[in-house]
């Protein structure tokens, strides 16, 4: 890997958006976290399946620089189940794998771009800049969540309702948002499961409805409940009177 940065680039504004590198080689997170956020970008890492599942829902990054190749699984699939979310808007793969086939899966599966193994950090930042220039949505409320008249901000992890602010943790955050992404259809216990707390359906789902309460009893208290249980399967976030 060369590590040939431009002067322009090691001039770049802070916060140029937020990125998570996920690659299995400590060498490679080492080297291009701290690359790109020297440039200005806000950087998570993670060396696993598992750790890319957890830090994206938590980090909401707006790009994956993703290794196709992880110890505990595969990129595609991490990216699978991360857009079944939302999340994220844009995905760049890592790869030392150069063939056709394998390059055309990866695209096809729904990455916006590739980098092979090994490249250099200039490569690696003009091809993040330029997945993030096609994917960025216009507009201020392109991250505004709405049921009815609660409101969710992804960028700034703010909830209102009513015009008040609804003060709510990270996990109880992730799992409002996970709902109302989905709004108007009923989430299975075991999806929220995976898809919030990141680890997979064990029989034991009294965290979903602990938190479930949770975000009734400071919703509730700012209006009609929009959070409705359906008994055996699961939960389903709507507007009331629907």
């Amino acid at each position: 890997m060369t590590d040939r940065a431009s002067e322009g680039a090691a001039r770049a504004q802070p916060r140029l958006g937020r990125l998570l590198v996920v690659d299995d080689e400590p060498a490679i997170l080492d080297t291009v976290g701290r690359f790109l956020r020297f440039i200005g970008y806000e950087v998570r890492t993670a060396a696993t399946a598992k750790g890319a599942l957890s830090e994206s829902r938590d980090f909401l990054p707006e790009l994956i620089l993703l290794d196709i190749m992880l110890p505990d699984g595969d990129g595609i699939e991490v990216m699978r189940r991360l857009r079944a979310d939302g999340l994220p808007q844009a995905v760049v793969f890592l790869t030392a794998r150069d063939t056709r086939e394998d390059l055309v899966k990866a695209l096809t599966a729904g990455g916006d771009d590739y980098i092979t193994k090994p490249f250099g950090l200039d490569e690696v930042a003009a091809r993040i800049g330029a997945v993030l220039r096609r994917t960025r949505r216009p507009g201020p409320e392109a991250s505004l969540l709405r049921v009815a008249d609660l409101e969710l901000d992804t960028p700034t992890r703010s909830v209102r309702r009513a015009d008040t602010p609804v003060d709510l943790s990270p996990t109880e955050f992730r799992l409002l948002r996970y709902l109302m992404l989905h709004s108007g259809r009923v989430v299975p216990r075991a999806q929220l499961l995976d898809h919030v707390w990141s680890y997979d359906f064990n029989g034991d789902d009294t965290v979903v409805a602990t938190y479930i309460s949770y975000l009734r009893r400071k919703l509730d208290a700012l209006g009609p409940p929009l959070i409705h249980t359906r008994r055996g399967v699961g939960y389903t976030i709507r507007e009331p009177g629907c």
